[in-house]
Order: C-alpha cells, then structure tokens, then sequence
C-alpha cells in the first residue's frame, strides 16, 4: 500500500495512475514537432535509450543540405577515420538528435560508433562532462542505405544556445562517395582510428573545410516554438563570410530573434540554413542524383524535412540568371519560385521572399542580365510571389550606382556580400514577417 499524506491508496490505483502519467509524459516529451511522435525516424523510443528529460518543443537548431559527392572519396569514403563535424547551435535544449545522409553514396554506410558533445572553446576538444554516445533503434551502429538517411535516437545533452558542438562518426570499412555540404565556413577535423568519445581531441590532427555526412541537429527544448529555413545559393551559404565567426545573415538573423525572445509580435523561432553555393531555382546540376539539386527539386527534403518548420525564407534566382548562357526568361524564375510558394502553402508555411541583389562589375555582368534582375525585382516586389518580402537590394545597393553592391557591402568579388554586407542583411529583416501562417490564397 502506499500513503499520501496520511491516507492509503491500492496498488492497483497506484499502478493506473503512474501508467498515465508515463504515457501523457511520454507523448510530450516525444513529439517532433512534424507529428510524428517519436524520438528518432519511425521508431517509437527504444527500451533503454536516452529519452528526453524534458517536455519542451523539438526544432532545428543547425543544419545543413547535402550539396555533392566529395572528390577522390569514391573508393573508401571516410574508412578508419573518425569525422568529428563541428556545428553551430542556434538555439539550445535538453535532449538532441541528429540526422546522417548518405545521399550521394553508392553503398551502404557503416557508422559503427557516433557522439555528441559540447564544444571546449576552440579546437576538437569537448567541454568537460558532456560526450555523449549517440545510438540508433538502441544500438551503438546503424547501416545508412545508399541514397538515403537515418535520423538518431534521442540524447540526454544540455546544448546551450549559441554554442559549438561536436558530432562525430566512425566507419570502419569502405563507403563510396561522401555525401558532403562543400562550403561549411567552419573547420572540422579528422582522425585516424576509433576516436569518437575523444575529449582532448588530440589525435584529431586532420583539418577539414567540410561537413561530412552530418545534415541535421535537432534539440528538444523551450527556447523557439519552431523552425525557420532559409533557402539560398551561396550568398544564403555565407560563401564570402569569416571562416568559423558564424557570420552569415542567418546566423545574424538568428541572434536577432534571440535577443527578442519572443517579444512583441516577433515569434520564438530558430533559424536554419539551406543554402548551396551555385544553387538555382530551375535547374541542377549534373549526376544521379544530381550535384546541387535546383529549389524545385530539394524543396521537400530541404525544407519540409527539417522539424517544426513554421517559416521559410527564400533568397533564390541570381544563378538562374548568371549562368544562363542565352537571356534567363523572368517568367520561368518567377514561375519556379511560386511552385516553391505553392509547396510551401500546401503544408501551412509562411513565404518570406527576398529580391534579388546587384552583381554590377562581376565577371557575369551584363546589360540585358540586368534588365531581367529588375524584372524580376519588380515581380517580387509586387507581392504576386511571395506572402511577405524582405528587399535586400534596396538594403545593399550602391545609391549612386544601383547596378552596383555598395562597397562597404561588397566581399571585392561584387556579387556576394563580406561580412557587414551579411550583418545588413539580417539587420533590414523584419523579424515580425515570419509571424503567422500561410494565407489561404496568394
């Protein structure tokens, strides 16, 4: 019998109540935001694992589109080494999980061993007290089909907001082709061996420019009600921006709606970043499947695969432009970017469209380029494609050339932006924008 201030209860009340209380707990703390209800990919939380500590909304906090297969990895991949990918967390919580792609593979993917930890300042090394080992259905190892992903078990971690953190993978046998994003402005590291709950990350000897395998983080906590996507090329990408400073205008944009903390009408949302440097809203690039996917055809996995996505931003259609060899037809851009719309609406997202900003004295300039940037602008500005606009090229622009990025903007290449550029960028934002849901109608 149990007593409750003096009173006895049966055991079997007793034995109801807490099955209740574990179930509603549960199905709390569970939900991903996408209602889907469970703690990693299709799977209901397996006996044993890391389940979350607490209730509390699951969100991106980090992420990253595959953007290719990496070069001279066709033969073994990543075989005997420990990939240690160091991410940016936007926004923290109390429990995390993560998602690996072998989506430009040719073979399945063994990750026999994966962690996560906080990063120490700098370096591979791992705050103290806080490697955790990542598991997969309950196991330590999972097999990642050729093609496909596979997203962890929930973790028992405090990931504090705007903070570095560490994931890592070991495969110990040949893979094929690395599924990789190209421009990650963050370095990495590489071991030799088994390394993967290495603290001091001494052996880590291997710097790399890139993220391997790694294409999500997700957290489960109170800190943002949902996600944002921002879905660009390479000035999304932060191509031009300090290496390892996470100065691109979504990670601008992200301190700003921290710092707002859900004040006023600016909503509680993290922010992550879709961009691929070259992307283009028609077409993609070569291969099978292709190398830089068009926005058409990556929407779904980019951006609805992301978890509790309220919002997107999308910064798309000056590739379209400058590598068309002929005169890029404005209709099909802007025809291409309502699909996107469209897709975005269908799942109850808000679209918040950016115009397109000046290249004036890049190698690709040219008048007739020009013309269909403006009209294209014109569209956009119209409010015939997006539910709500941010105009980057009226924040950028040179006034006395207007073909032209201002030059305290320009990174020297004239077409992308350096850092103050990036930091104007998030800065013109209206964070209020991305509140509320799609209309029913454009």
């Amino acid at each position: 019998m149990t007593r409750r201030h003096g009173y006895a209860l049966p055991a079997a009340i007793v034995t109801v109540i807490v099955a209740l209380s574990t179930a509603i707990y549960l199905a709390a703390a569970a939900d991903d935001g996408n209602g889907r209800g469970t703690l990693a990919a299709g799977r209901p939380a397996p006996r044993g694992s890391a389940a979350p500590a607490s209730v509390g909304a699951w969100v991106s906090t980090w992420s990253a589109s595959p953007s290719g297969a990496e070069p001279g990895t066709a033969a073994d991949g990543m075989a005997g080494r420990s990939v240690r990918n160091v991410v940016h967390a936007d926004v923290g919580g109390t429990s995390a999980r993560i998602t690996l792609s072998n989506l430009y593979g040719r073979q399945p993917l063994t990750v026999s061993h994966a962690s996560i930890a906080v990063a120490a300042t700098g370096g591979p090394a791992a705050a103290a007290g806080t490697m955790r080992r990542i598991t997969f259905g309950g196991t330590p190892s999972v097999v990642v089909p050729a093609g496909r992903q596979v997203v962890s078990d929930a973790v028992r971690i405090a990931v504090p907001g705007d903070s570095d953190v560490l994931v890592t993978t070991y495969s110990p046998t040949p893979s094929g082709p690395v599924t990789y994003h190209r421009q990650a402005r963050q370095i990495s590291y590489v071991a030799r061996g088994d390394r993967t709950e290495d603290v001091n990350g001494a052996g880590y000897t291997e710097q790399s420019p890139y993220w391997r395998y790694l294409t999500a983080l997700d957290v489960l906590g109170d800190q943002a009600a949902g996600t944002v996507v921002a879905l660009g090329d390479s000035i999304t990408d932060g191509i031009t921006s300090t290496v390892g400073a996470n100065r691109r205008w979504t990670d601008v944009l992200a301190e700003r709606l921290r710092q707002a903390a859900g004040s006023g009408d600016v909503p509680r949302y993290s922010v992550v970043n879709q961009g691929i440097s070259g992307n283009q809203v028609l077409a993609g690039g070569p291969g099978r499947p292709a190398g830089n996917p068009s926005a058409l055809s990556r929407f779904d996995r980019d951006v609805l695969g992301r978890t509790n996505v309220r919002a997107v931003v999308v910064d798309l259609g000056v590739n379209d432009i400058l590598r068309n060899p002929g005169r890029a037809d404005p209709d099909r851009i802007t025809a291409g970017l309502r699909t996107l719309v469209r897709e975005a609406h269908a799942h109850g997202l808000k679209v918040v469209g950016a115009t397109l900003m000046p290249f004036g004295g890049h190698r690709g300039y040219r008048p007739d380029r020009e013309q269909v940037r403006q009209e294209v602008n014109a569209r956009i500005r119209s409010g015939t494609v997006y539910d709500a606009v941010v105009d980057f090229d009226a924040a950028l622009r040179d006034p006395y050339d207007p073909r032209r990025l201002r030059a305290g903007y320009d990174s020297g290449d004239h077409l992308h932006p350096g850092d103050r550029g990036f930091a104007r960028m998030a800065e013109f934002f209206d964070l209020t924008s991305l509140k509320g849901a799609a209309p029913a109608q454009l």
